[in-house]
């Protein structure tokens, strides 16, 4: 029996958005230029994205998701397990995918510009709540339908913005990380600010059929994170170990990122990339060690943009 290639591509997609809806990180990929929404204009847009960490890249490898597998398996039935280097790995790896996951991402947004030069914006990522403005700091701030003199193709923007996120984090939802959170029991939550500097130019009069947009971005990460052991014993096997209660970090970091607006006064695609670079810290373990992390994270991405023009203009 052959399926219709209609119930093919909405099969992909649920699947999609279902993988999506597991994601524990704010998005951070930028996909705005350096113009912010005219006044009194709406602007829509759906991204679909992968976010790739080289530090649970660097952390989980077959020998990591065989212990998760053989040991998560153990604690699920009722059997001891007693604290080794496999347990310390496993708890590396999974705090590794909890900062930086290697997973699918996926957001809804929408802006509203406020009074020339400024907009606010909302953003659902399924899980992650996030509020952002943004300051037009150069370049005509009128519309495509009622373009400043001296707007044309080429015009140079800049902006200033602030994004706050927040959100409940917990590790992607694969099969060795769920069976090594059956023996770790870890949970999270954190809070992110990113801070982007875009300069753009405009392809057309007032982005009326795009833009080229660049710059760099600060962002700064507060995590709380607690491990709630489920049978497992100190090394000896003669005690088993307690939870460790929250602990607090913070880390920052620093990225590029790069992203093309191309399409006709109303409907664009966007597709951008990121790339961060950030040292995480130190992190307790359930024996009373430390676990040290940093690396590197690509974000490319894919969206649709709908702009709503102000009517009353």
């Amino acid at each position: 029996m052959h399926t219709s290639a209609p119930t093919f591509w909405l099969g992909r997609a649920a699947a999609l958005l279902a993988l999506a809806a597991t994601a524990c990180t704010a998005p951070r990929g930028i996909t705005t230029s350096g113009k912010v929404t005219p006044q009194g204009e709406f602007r829509l847009a759906y991204n679909q994205g992968f976010n790739v960490g080289s530090a649970p890249l660097s952390k989980a490898g077959s020998a990591v998701k065989s212990a998760a597998s053989q040991l998560g398996g153990r604690a699920a039935s009722g059997d001891t397990v007693r604290y080794s280097g496999s347990v310390s790995s496993l708890q590396t790896a999974a705090l590794a995918y909890l900062l930086d996951p290697l997973q699918t991402t996926a957001d809804f947004s929408i802006r509203y510009g406020v009074v020339p030069r400024l907009d606010v914006g909302y953003k659902f990522a399924f899980g992650s709540h996030v509020f952002d403005t943004q300051y037009q700091l150069l370049g005509p701030t009128g519309s495509v339908e009622n373009p400043e003199r001296g707007a044309a193709g080429g015009t140079t923007y800049a902006s200033i913005g602030l994004q706050y996120a927040i959100q409940r984090a917990s590790i992607p939802n694969l099969p060795f990380l769920s069976d090594a959170n059956n023996l770790l029991g870890l949970s999270a939550s954190r809070h992110d600010i990113l801070i982007p500097l875009t300069i753009s130019q405009s392809l057309g009069p007032e982005e009326s059929i795009g833009a080229i947009s660049y710059g760099a971005v600060y962002a700064h990460s507060w995590v709380s994170y607690g491990f709630q052991p489920s049978n497992l014993y100190n090394r000896a096997g003669t005690g088993r170990l307690p939870t460790l209660e929250n602990q607090s970090r913070n880390f920052s970091s620093y990225g590029l990122f790069l992203n093309l607006k191309l399409g006709y006064k109303y409907v664009y695609v966007v597709p951008a990339v990121s790339i961060y670079y950030q040292n995480y810290g130190d992190y307790m373990l359930l024996d009373g060690s430390t676990a040290s992390l940093s690396g590197v994270t690509f974000i490319p991405s894919l969206g649709v943009q709908f702009r709503i023009p102000n009517l009353s203009r």
